[in-house]
């Protein structure tokens, strides 16, 4: 599952290294070597003007993060790739990594002026912090927390395959928190809204940072407390019961995301 490497340590300053992890993003793509996926060095990073924002050390390697224009071209050798396409091609714990330096250097990039009076900001000492030196307004990397649940009926679990999901997978249904809600709030309205049903007893199952664009996702198990499906359309192209007998739809393997470890924990018993 896509988590923080436990041998990882966040860093707000720069440090000197021989040779640095350079997250180089262009839009959501990181720029890799076509041959192997390895990171571009210093050298071949040396034809652009770059500023890096610190991430921090893995396994004892400072990394660091940098954007380019949407109109730049990779050097010779090296392409632009999205990091979902890297899943299972990269070490896993290197990509967790580039999640994270994908979402700062977003931050980076879309907070160098204020949002309230368009001047430019100056980055906090001591914290991960940009501040307008004219108003005072200030601005902190975005989290957009969204929450997922596994409704369950006896041995029963309900899966949908929703509209938006490129994969054909069916999966737990999600949604993300709104303003003045708690998770568990999310959670009650989500359900109802996407297939029509009441839940209870929710208990929470994990959460993992999901770097698409700047997500984290809390997982949760909850019992089916009444109603009949009623779809979303707008959301939802499909949501079934499955129990033990049943032939159940693709849904996603066990790997980075945690929904497949959500699913497989909680698949029926034939």
């Amino acid at each position: 599952m896509l988590q923080t490497p436990a041998n990882f340590v966040p860093l707000l300053q720069a440090v000197d290294h021989p040779a640095p992890l350079h997250f180089v993003f262009r839009g959501g793509e990181l720029l890799v070597q076509a041959l192997d996926l390895s990171l571009p060095d210093t050298l071949t990073l040396s034809a652009f003007s770059i500023s890096f924002q610190p991430i921090g050390l893995l396994e004892g390697r400072y990394a660091q993060a940098a954007w380019l224009p949407q109109d730049a071209e990779a050097p010779q050798g090296f392409e632009f790739r999205r990091l979902r396409s890297l899943f299972s091609q990269i070490d896993d714990q290197l990509l967790a990594v580039a999640g994270r330096a994908y979402q700062l250097s977003e931050w980076a990039r879309t907070h160098r002026f204020c949002g309230a009076c368009g001047s430019a900001t100056t980055l906090v000492s001591g914290e991960r912090c940009v501040r307008c030196p004219a108003c005072g307004h200030s601005a902190y990397p975005r989290i957009s927390p969204a929450m997922m649940v596994l409704v369950k009926d006896g041995e029963r679990i309900l899966l949908a395959r929703h509209k938006q999901n490129a994969s054909q997978f069916f999966t737990a249904l999600a949604g993300f928190v709104e303003a003045g809600e708690s998770i568990e709030d999310t959670v009650h309205r989500e359900v109802f809204e996407e297939v029509g049903l009441k839940v209870r007893n929710l208990q929470y199952f994990g959460s993992q940072p999901w770097p698409f664009p700047h997500s984290l996702m809390v997982a949760y198990t909850a019992d089916y407390a009444g109603g009949e499906i009623r779809l979303d359309e707008n959301e939802i192209a499909e949501a079934a019961w499955f129990g033990p007998g049943d032939v159940l739809p693709p849904v996603p393997p066990l790997g980075l995301s945690i929904a497949g470890h959500l699913i497989h924990a909680n698949l029926p018993k034939n």
